[in-house]
């Protein structure tokens, strides 16, 4: 319900900053690359994008930032380059968090807060990958972290006090938000409303032109639109797969090493004896010969145990050292001289006097070296075996981390190098539905990072098989050439050129019904063959079980009534123009509860508004100066154009 009000009776869509805030450490841990993009001081236009009260936002924050977003990003579209996403508007979204997050904490200090070390620490604290084994706070791991995602701990201290400043500042601002009943009931009666107009379609293939732009026009709407038309970037990947095959024929075990195999686990091989018992612990030296006797006199154990309001339980298989180690010694040696189906001499361990029955007893003879050559020469072949196998992988990796060739490795293993088609960072095949080879796929995020002929080996069944691979060829994200999509940008113009003269179109109808004509006829005045109108009778609870409302929709219900007006459709596929008719709007009861769960939204609605326009407040009066030519010049720089 919340979204309805926001969408539909024009409340801004206020941005719920405090949220922002919050989560830019995630942000900053999502990203591999933080602290590593580089330095931008040497662009035109100086070594700041803005300045904010006191606090400058350099170029290589800004530029951090991106990155950090970017890779965010990346976790639900991979192929997204770092060109689209500036073109969507990515830089100026992040730029605007940046500004906003410095002003909050420049506005935090100047009124006398504080986010010191102790609190940080307190936070620090609570991260789960920060925590080690124990559940608890672990600086190693806290380290090794930041070491794996390149970040500073002055940089993670910092973004951690920003969170603290903002939760100061906008937490108080947005806590206890009341709303009247008188306005929560009008918004709750206007959940009911019903609204009846008609909407008309002047789609843009009804205007669009049937000839061919000249190629001055092509050419100009291709520079104008670029963006539409960039391709992800694309990368070719040689690989190969290797396993123990690659050994061949290994020498057997010799008879020294055999032997010594045997003398180093000896006591695996000597006599064993274990046992298995029933036990009843007791408290007292008395108690436990009254067991041991009742027992003696024919009673079970377990029928002793329950005279006494005790239970037994069952213990082992179990060697007398293990026992010992549980009980005492004095009750593994009455154990353990006791026969099969015996019950014990009473003795005392750690929980008390122990009685035990002995049910069980397993004992295995000593085995010689003739007696477990076979095992022991088989277990040994197979370890010195995966031995030379892993040295194998650990020598490859070697080799390509000082410079070796995937063609040098693929020749000394005799493997059969492959060789994909294009790729793009989703795992699919350029231009086509089917996706990379399975094998790949531990490698593929790596490919996308690395250089084109530095090979790397990967492990895809952990100590079995070994992939190597390497990126042979990479064709960067980059808009299509016009000479190569031709067609569709023509396609595109044609649809662009119709929008436009839909456009003029829609405004002509507009102005006839404006003028008191019907919207039938001021339709059918264009001359052209144009889709029926498409009446509309629908309440705003129809409208808020639609997961999407469609901006048609949206329009129709944000108007008043007795008016029309036009509105572009999506991707210049034409206009409408809306006309509103009637407005149906029942009574409601104060008791009615859709009264009070309104008036609870609203209060949300209300409370994020109020941080919006604190944190508004906040950069007037720190000030807040843009460098617009620093900002062009990280853009360039992160989009690899030159001056």
């Amino acid at each position: 319900m919340l979204q309805f009000f926001r969408n539909f009776f024009k409340s801004k869509l206020g941005v719920p900053v405090m949220l922002a805030f919050l989560v830019l450490i995630g942000l900053a841990f999502a990203s591999a690359d933080v602290a590593n993009t580089g330095t931008f001081g040497g662009v035109s236009g100086g070594d700041r994008v803005a300045v904010v009260g006191d606090q400058r936002i350099s170029t290589a924050d800004l530029a951090a930032a991106m990155t950090a977003a970017l890779d965010n990003e990346k976790q639900q579209n991979p192929t997204l380059t770092m060109q689209a996403f500036i073109a969507q508007g990515g830089m100026d979204r992040v730029l605007n968090e940046l500004l906003q997050r410095t002003a909050i904490s420049e506005y935090a200090r100047k009124h006398g807060l504080r986010a010191g070390d102790r609190l940080i620490d307190s936070e620090l604290v609570q991260i789960p990958a920060f925590r080690g084994a124990d559940g608890k706070f672990d600086n190693e791991a806290f380290q090794a972290v930041l070491r794996q995602r390149g970040l500073s701990e002055a940089l993670v201290r910092q973004d951690i006090a920003a969170g603290l400043f903002a939760r100061q500042v906008l937490l108080p601002a947005t806590f206890g938000t009341a709303v009247p009943e008188s306005l929560a009931q009008r918004y709750a009666r206007l959940l009911r409303e019903r609204r009846q107009g008609s909407i008309a379609v002047l789609p843009s293939t009804a205007f669009a032109p049937e000839g061919a732009p000249t190629a001055e026009q092509l050419q100009a709407y291709y520079r104008e639109n670029n963006s539409d038309y960039i391709r992800p970037e694309r990368r070719v990947i040689s690989y190969a797969t290797f396993g123990e095959e690659v050994l061949g024929d290994t020498p057997a075990p010799t008879d020294a090493q055999i032997a010594a195999r045997y003398e180093q686990n000896r006591e695996q091989y000597a006599a064993s004896e274990s046992r298995t018992f029933t036990q009843l612990v007791v408290p007292t030296q008395a108690a436990a010969k009254a067991v041991a006797d009742r027992v003696a006199a024919g009673t079970s154990l377990a029928a002793a145990a329950s005279a006494s309001g005790l239970a037994t339980t069952t213990v082992g298989p179990v060697t007398k050292a293990a026992f010992a180690a549980q009980t005492s010694q004095a009750v593994a040696d009455a154990a353990f001289a006791a026969g099969q189906g015996a019950v014990a001499a009473p003795a005392r361990g750690g929980l008390g006097w122990y009685v035990l029955r002995v049910d069980q007893i397993d004992r295995k003879p000593a085995r010689s070296l003739a007696d477990v050559r076979g095992e022991i020469a088989e277990s040994l072949a197979a370890e010195l075996r995966r031995t030379a196998f892993l040295d194998i992988a650990a020598r490859i990796e070697e080799q390509l981390e000082e410079g070796g060739s995937l063609a040098e490795v693929a020749d000394e293993l005799n493997l059969e190098l492959q060789t994909t088609r294009p790729l793009t960072a989703d795992g699919r095949v350029y231009g086509t539905d089917e996706t990379a080879p399975p094998v790949l796929a531990p490698a593929l995020r790596t490919a996308f990072d690395m250089e084109e002929e530095e090979p790397q080996l990967a492990e895809v069944e952990p100590g079995k098989t070994f992939l190597v691979f390497g990126v042979t060829d990479i064709t960067p994200s980059a808009p299509a050439p016009l000479a190569q999509i031709r067609e569709d940008v023509i396609a595109d113009w044609r649809r662009s050129v119709g929008s436009e003269r839909a456009k003029a179109a829609a405004q002509r109808v507009l102005q006839r019904v404006q003028k008191g004509q019907a919207l039938a006829a001021a339709l059918a005045a264009e001359k052209v063959q144009l889709p029926p109108i498409d009446p509309v009778n629908m309440g705003r609870e129809e409208l808020a079980q639609a997961q999407q409302v469609p901006p048609v929709l949206a329009l129709l219900f944000s108007m008043a009534k007795g008016t029309v007006k036009r509105l572009e459709a999506p991707q210049d596929n034409g206009w409408f123009v809306v006309q509103l008719d009637q407005v149906t709007v029942p009574e409601m009861e104060r008791q009615d509860p859709l009264v009070g769960a309104t008036r609870q939204q609203l209060a949300g609605v209300f409370g994020e508004e109020y941080a919006e326009q604190l944190v508004k407040a906040a950069q007037r009066e720190v000030g807040v100066e843009r460098n617009q030519e620093a900002i062009d010049a990280v853009a360039r720089q992160l989009t690899g154009q030159t001056e």
